[in-house]
């Protein structure tokens, strides 16, 4: 079964930092570009960040840029998200995924999209 395992969610403190972690199971994800996503309650999922499959390019949604650093491991088969400077705009669910849908909201998504990770920061 191909299955994803995001962590390292929780609470944060304003201008703190957190890492998350998204372990995929099942399959490599080596040869996959990979994403973070988020959503809030009542509004539609947005793109955070994606990486290459090789790590050597990023993006990231334009508002964050500076603040989250996404990177990945793939001996482990895993990615991360570093963020720093939280604020409590940064308070959603956070997913990861990989597949068309980290070029595009539109696109396929490797993973189903399942829990995520809570993130929550307080001002």
């Amino acid at each position: 079964q191909v299955q994803r395992v995001e962590s390292g969610g929780g609470l944060g403190q304003a201008g703190g930092s957190l890492r998350l972690s998204c372990a995929a199971a099942g399959r490599t994800v080596s040869g996959d570009a990979m994403g973070w996503f988020r959503q809030v309650p009542g509004k539609e999922r947005e793109f955070v960040a994606g990486i290459c499959w090789s790590g050597s390019t990023t993006h990231y949604a334009d508002s964050l840029k500076g603040r989250f650093t996404i990177s990945r491991d793939n001996a482990k088969n895993t990615v991360y998200l570093q963020m720093n400077s939280l604020n409590p705009e940064d308070t959603a669910v956070y997913y990861c995924n990989a597949g068309s849908v980290v070029g595009r909201l539109s696109g396929s998504p490797l993973f189903s999209w399942g829990q995520g990770t809570q993130v929550t920061v307080s001002s």
